[in-house]
C-alpha cells in the first residue's frame, strides 16, 4: 500500500478514492454490478482490495450510495409507512421488505463465505457479467409487463422470491439491482415497480451489509485510512444522487438493452485482458 512512513495519506490515494467513489456512485443502482467494477478497477490501480482502507471503502461507499436513496425516497417511505396507500397488512411496505429480507439474510449467512473469494477471480466476475447480460435481455424482451401497477400491489410471495433472487448477487459481477429488477420483472412486476422495490429493498440490505463490515473491519482503520474512506464515500453519495433520479426516468421510457450490451463488452474485455497476461 502507498502510505507515507509518517502516516500521512498520499495525494494519489485520495485521487484513487475519488475515482472509486465515482465508479461506485455510477454503478451501484444500475444493473451492471458495482462490486464487479470495483474489484476489477482496484487491481488496475495497483490497489489490494483486501487491505485497508480499500476493503472498507468498498463497503462504506455502498453505504454512502444508499444514503442517496434515503434522501430521494425517505419521505415517500415514511408516508407509505404511516399512511399505507392500500389497506391490509399484506400490502404494507415494511411487511413486503421483511418478506424479502428473510431469505436474503438466511442465504447470505449460509453462502457468503463461499462467494467472497470469487471477488479475487476476474474470470468469475466476467462470466457473471456476460451470463447476467443474456438473462437481462431475455427478461426485458419476453417478461416486460406494461399497464398500471403500483408498489403496494407487490404480493408477499413476489417480495419473498425477489429476496431469494437478490442473493444471486453475492456472486460478484451479477449486480444486486440487476438481480432484483429483472427478478421482479420475471415475477410479473412492471419495470417501474420492480425498480422502485429494488431501491427500497436496497436500504435495509445495504445498511446491514455495511454495518457488518464496519464491525468486522472498522478497527483496522487509522486516521489516514479514514480520510480515503470519507473522500471516496462522499463522492459516491453525490454521484448516486444523480444516477438514482436519472435511472427512474430512464426506466419509464427505454428498454435495458444498452446495459446488456455494456455488460457483454466489459465481460469480454476482462477475459481478453486476463488471458493476454503472460
Amino acid at each position: 500500500m502507498s502510505w507515507q512512513a509518517e502516516g500521512q495519506v498520499k495525494l494519489v490515494d485520495l485521487v484513487y478514492a475519488v475515482i472509486l467513489g465515482i465508479i461506485e456512485g455510477l454503478t451501484e443502482f444500475l444493473p451492471v454490478s458495482s462490486t464487479g467494477h470495483m474489484v476489477l478497477a482496484m487491481p488496475l490501480m495497483g490497489i489490494d482490495a483486501g487491505q485497508p482502507p480499500w476493503n472498507v471503502l468498498l463497503w462504506v461507499s455502498q453505504f454512502a450510495a444508499i444514503l442517496a436513496v434515503i434522501v430521494i425516497f425517505g419521505r415517500d417511505l415514511w408516508r407509505r409507512t404511516i399512511h399505507p396507500p392500500r389497506p391490509g397488512w399484506k400490502h404494507h411496505i415494511l411487511v413486503q421488505l421483511v418478506a424479502a429480507m428473510v431469505p436474503t439474510v438466511i442465504l447470505a449467512v449460509l453462502f457468503k463465505k463461499y462467494t467472497d473469494p470469487l471477488e479475487q477471480m476476474p474470470v468469475a466476475v466476467a462470466g457473471a457479467l456476460i451470463v447476467g447480460a443474456v438473462a437481462m435481455w431475455l427478461i426485458d424482451r419476453y417478461c416486460r409487463r406494461s399497464g398500471p401497477m403500483r408498489l403496494e400491489d407487490v404480493s408477499l410471495l413476489q417480495a419473498f422470491l425477489i429476496g431469494v433472487i437478490q442473493c444471486i448477487s453475492m456472486w460478484p459481477g451479477v449486480s444486486r439491482s440487476g438481480a432484483t429488477i429483472f427478478g421482479g420483472m420475471a415475477l410479473g412486476l412492471t419495470p417501474r415497480v420492480a425498480t422502485e422495490f429494488t431501491f427500497y429493498l436496497a436500504i435495509p440490505t445495504m445498511l446491514a451489509a455495511a454495518a457488518k463490515t464496519l464491525l468486522d473491519l472498522g478497527g483496522t482503520l487509522t486516521g489516514e485510512h479514514l480520510a480515503v474512506v470519507l473522500v471516496g464515500s462522499a463522492v459516491a453519495f453525490i454521484v448516486a444522487l444523480v444516477v438514482v433520479a436519472g435511472f427512474l426516468e430512464f426506466v419509464k421510457r427505454y428498454r435495458f438493452t444498452v446495459f446488456a450490451v455494456y455488460r457483454v463488452v466489459l465481460g469480454v474485455a476482462v477475459l481478453v485482458y486476463y488471458f493476454a497476461q503472460p
